[in-house]
């Protein structure tokens, strides 16, 4: 077990890391009910470790606050009550600074029992560390979207100095795709979440995929031609988000006197036309897709597709919705115990991403990584890419 402890420890630094350039005022805030605030990451992802590794496996460890139970756990039923979701931001006890001294009690205990190679627990806490990778990108996205709602429009980070002009987006190319069974889910070595197998063949038509994702100023034209006022391009469903909460552009689009201005981690800039359209809803996706002539892929063109030669930006660009239910494998087995509440039962009512974005850890970056989200969930950079 002596080896994880260098991933260990690299893992739980670069999440302090991201949460450096916040105030504890920025860390404590919820702007919204699938946002939450990071010093509620930064305490769930050490609850993690204290409830799954370390109570049940080191000998005389002791919680280091028995209420935190109660406070940080996300959605596991097996394991007792929980703060509701939507009320984290109200946590203003405890401080940032007794989170900081969770994780550290955690870390240290955790550093004890990786010394110790008599606990086979390596799938466990590898588990454990690709759940806090995703916390990692949720923590920006989450800020992200606190930020975006403020006044003064703070960046997360100082925006790095422009240097010539942008490059132009590459000439979109429809690629080929033949008829055919193909190989589908993770079946070899290295980690995997298990909603991405068992791996089956699924059989596809004929197909054809966009070589590059659908660019900004490509989806400006829909917006200007109309898209978010023509019923007959949306989802029933989405006809009605469009009209319940007044979308008419990507979540951050401002449109200003001098044009239209686009929110980022490194704050309020111009529209960069030429660079991958993000923060769409699954509805905003399908509708551009129909106005364009063109569909979504399902998540089995998308995957077997990945890799060609012709395809740019698969694989974290930004996350790529598909025609494609979350659903679960042919053979998909939960596993026993809380863990199995991991994936399995969020089943019903999401749609499928791929590829990763910017906010991605590089090891979650692969061809079968599944997220999925609600049809109308914005918050995360997510665009899409053609099919047909």
């Amino acid at each position: 077990m002596s080896g994880t402890l260098p991933r260990y420890l690299a893992v739980r630094k670069a999440t302090t890391d991201l949460a450096a350039p916040l105030t504890p005022e920025d860390q404590v805030v919820q702007a919204m009910p699938d946002a939450s605030p990071t010093k509620w990451h930064l305490a769930h992802t050490t609850w993690f470790f204290e409830t799954f590794v370390l109570i049940p496996n080191l000998t005389g460890y002791r919680a280091f606050d028995p209420s935190y139970g109660f406070l940080f756990n996300s959605y596991y039923n097996a394991i007792g009550q929980r703060q509701p979701r939507h009320q984290r931001g109200l946590l203003t006890r405890p401080g940032l600074k007794d989170v900081m001294a969770y994780r550290q009690h955690v870390d240290t205990a955790m550093e004890s029992l990786l010394q110790d190679v008599q606990h086979p627990l390596g799938a466990l806490v590898e588990l454990g560390l690709h759940h806090e990778q995703q916390h990692q990108e949720l923590i920006l996205t989450d800020i992200k979207y606190l930020l975006g709602t403020q006044p003064l429009r703070p960046a997360y980070l100082a925006a790095a100095q422009a240097t010539g002009s942008p490059l132009p987006a590459p000439q979109q190319q429809w690629i080929a795709f033949e008829e055919g069974l193909r190989s589908i889910g993770q079946g070899g070595k290295g980690f995997a979440f298990d909603n991405e197998g068992p791996p089956h063949k699924v059989f596809l038509n004929a197909f054809e995929l966009a070589s590059r994702t659908v660019t900004s100023g490509e989806y400006l034209e829909f917006i200007n031609d109309g898209g978010y006022s023509k019923p007959e391009l949306w989802l029933s469903d989405g006809w009605d988000a469009v009209r319940a909460h007044g979308w008419n552009a990507p979540l951050y689009w401002r449109r200003s006197e001098t044009g239209w201005k686009v929110f980022t981690l490194q704050g309020e800039q111009d529209l960069a036309p030429t660079k991958a359209v993000c923060h769409l809803s699954h509805f905003e996706a399908d509708a551009y897709a129909r106005w364009a002539g063109g569909r979504l892929p399902t998540e089995f063109e998308w995957e077997a597709a990945s890799g060609q030669e012709g395809l740019s930006e698969m694989l974290g660009g930004v996350w790529e919705w598909t025609a494609s239910a979350y659903l679960p494998y042919p053979g998909f087995r939960i596993a026993e115990g809380a863990v199995g509440e991991y994936n399995g039962k969020f089943m019903s009512g999401q749609m499928v991403l791929r590829g990763g974005s910017v906010a991605t850890p590089p090891g979650h970056v692969r061809p079968t990584y599944r997220n999925f989200f609600p049809p109308a969930a914005r918050w995360q950079f997510s665009g899409l890419r053609l099919a047909r």
